[in-house]
């Protein structure tokens, strides 16, 4: 007689991933900002760089280039000038 083989207990599945409310929100935003150079600002005044640090000046960037470019178009233009940005 043939001894009959055991199967392997069924691996579970891991839960689903939570999708983003927004696909902005779930594609990471270029980084427009040189890191190293933030860093050196930021340190030449005597303070300390957090992980997060350069991920919130980007976004920060990112809103005021959109801010930037909505008044530009408002005023009927396609140039954004520095006065756009000071709104």
């Amino acid at each position: 007689m043939a001894k009959a083989k055991k199967k392997a207990p069924a691996k579970k599945k891991a839960p689903a991933k939570k999708k983003a409310a927004k696909k902005v929100q779930a594609q990471a935003l270029e980084v427009l900002l040189v890191g190293s150079k933030v860093k050196a600002a930021i340190k030449d005044t005597g303070c300390n760089t957090g992980g997060d640090a350069i991920e919130g000046l980007n976004k920060w960037v990112h809103w005021l280039i959109g801010q930037g470019t909505s008044r530009a178009q408002a005023n009927k233009r396609k140039t954004v000038r520095a006065h756009d940005f000071m709104a």
